[in-house]
């Protein structure tokens, strides 16, 4: 995969943890390896099912989790959920939804999809007998599963994003927080499942539409609340998340789907004007709402303004380039300490600078300095610009457009005898050129206990 490929996640319907993990599988996420991961967690009491369905005519995949007796909560009385229930029927209503299902109340256990949706509690709030878990007990399990450090890191960090949302939106502290029994088992399997499927995917780069949400209300322990529900109003806010209201009577944006959001999120990240698609995933919901109810994942690439040609002017057929046009942009600064400058950098590369470089240099009266370079596509410009100005001392930002060639790239995986590296292939013509992902080498040297150098060669001796 090349650093130009996007993976982009289409939320006009809202989102939701069941609705990401069928987007991303439906994309080309590895089910066995999805299914081995949440096989190693120490948690009981479901079995996930993997189908396909029709949603709004559409076929899309279907991520579900079944949870056993005793942990259902039989959410599925839509108009219970959202309200809707009128005079004697309401009150009926709520009293056999309470002797039935006693568990179902949309604050009362924390999980996630478009059919069982719930959120966290406060531990001072719940009054059931069945057991809770707190983020250590799910840090635990979470850490006892054969899952990579990447998908560990990204399962904890969408936990810790939501018990900071339930947290505030109780009043109480994140260690007060616990999630019901009945949630917690199918947010950790919708949570650790999106975690592994983008570890395995790989997107060095993903942008997210504004998130469709709906409108109305939905019934929890304490009474009716506005959706968006406040533990996605918390969310949102904290991260700066793009929303866009619909007329759609229902909630869109989960709990767990907005901490996806967030999680995943990379700032300035937007998509390209032209750009072209390369392969589509559509994740299905549960819920029967006046929109598709689906979320749909897609590999796109920036369209290139001029095609692959032959280099003519070189006589090398065969040759399949790739031009396009960056920008240049440049800055002399002397009186800013090296942290200063690495700071600087890793704000320009994450905003999205393709490369950052600094050039030592001697300024008039021979004061000692920096030039620094940042490659960035044209869109950009303003982004980069504004960061020079905010973190280094410079006054004046110069800027160069350049057409430029660069090598097809391709990325592949070898089998070596310590394991599955990638690899990135760049060709020109009959030129080649092979690196070894520098990811791969790192986890590689980490688990055989041997010396970058000597795993990079045996990379590229079994590659050859």
């Amino acid at each position: 995969m090349t650093s130009d490929r996007i993976l982009y996640l289409e939320c006009c319907s809202g989102i939701s943890g069941d609705m990401t993990v069928a987007a991303l599988l439906d994309l080309g996420a590895d089910e066995k390896k999805l299914r081995e991961a949440l096989a190693s967690l120490p948690l009981e009491g479901y079995q996930i099912q993997i189908s396909r369905v029709k949603k709004s005519g559409l076929d899309a995949c279907d991520f579900a989790v079944l949870l056993d007796e005793e942990h259902e909560n039989h959410d599925h009385d839509m108009r219970y959920l959202h309200g809707d229930l009128h005079g004697d029927h309401k009150q009926e209503g709520y009293m056999q939804e309470e002797h039935l299902h006693g568990s179902h109340v949309h604050e009362e256990h924390f999980h996630d999809d478009h059919d069982h949706d719930g959120h966290a509690c406060a531990a001072q709030a719940s009054h059931h007998s069945h057991t809770h878990r707190g983020l250590p007990e799910i840090t635990q399990i979470i850490e006892a599963g054969t899952l990579t450090v990447r998908a560990k890191e990204l399962a904890l960090r969408i936990f810790d994003i939501l018990a900071d949302a339930e947290a505030k939106a109780h009043g109480v502290s994140r260690d007060e927080v616990h999630f019901h029994e009945v949630g917690a088992v199918d947010s950790i399997v919708d949570i650790v499942a999106v975690a592994v499927c983008l570890d395995d995917l790989e997107p060095e780069q993903i942008v997210l539409s504004p998130l469709s949400e709906g409108t109305g209300t939905v019934r929890c322990q304490h009474g009716i609340l506005p959706i968006p529900v406040p533990a996605v109003t918390n969310i949102v806010t904290a991260y700066g998340l793009p929303v866009h209201n619909t007329t759609v009577q229902g909630e869109l944006v989960t709990p767990t789907g907005a901490a996806i959001a967030a999680a995943v999120m990379q700032e300035h990240k937007h998509l390209p004007e032209d750009y072209t698609i390369e392969r589509v995933g559509i994740g299905a919901g549960k819920r029967d709402y006046a929109t598709a109810g689906i979320l749909r994942a897609m590999w796109i690439r920036p369209f290139a303004q001029e095609e692959k040609e032959k280099d003519e002017e070189g006589g090398r057929g065969g040759s399949t380039a790739e031009r396009d046009r960056i920008v240049k942009l440049e800055a002399n600064i002397d009186d800013a300490t090296g942290e200063q400058l690495g700071y600087c950098m890793e704000c320009l590369m994450e905003a999205g600078a393709r490369d950052v470089s600094f050039v030592p240099l001697y300024m008039k009266k021979n004061r000692p300095a920096y030039e620094v370079h940042v490659i960035c596509d044209p869109c950009d410009i303003s982004r980069m610009e504004e960061i020079l100005f905010r973190e280094t001392t410079t006054i004046g930002v110069r800027r160069c457009v350049m057409e430029r060639t660069v090598m097809e790239r391709s990325t592949e995986c070898v089998e070596t005898p310590f394991g599955t590296a990638r690899v990135k292939v760049c060709r020109y013509g009959d030129i080649r050129r092979v690196y070894p992902e520098y990811e791969s080498v790192r986890s590689l040297c980490r688990e055989s206990k041997m010396d970058f150098r000597n795993v990079y060669q045996v990379i590229l001796d079994t590659y050859e």
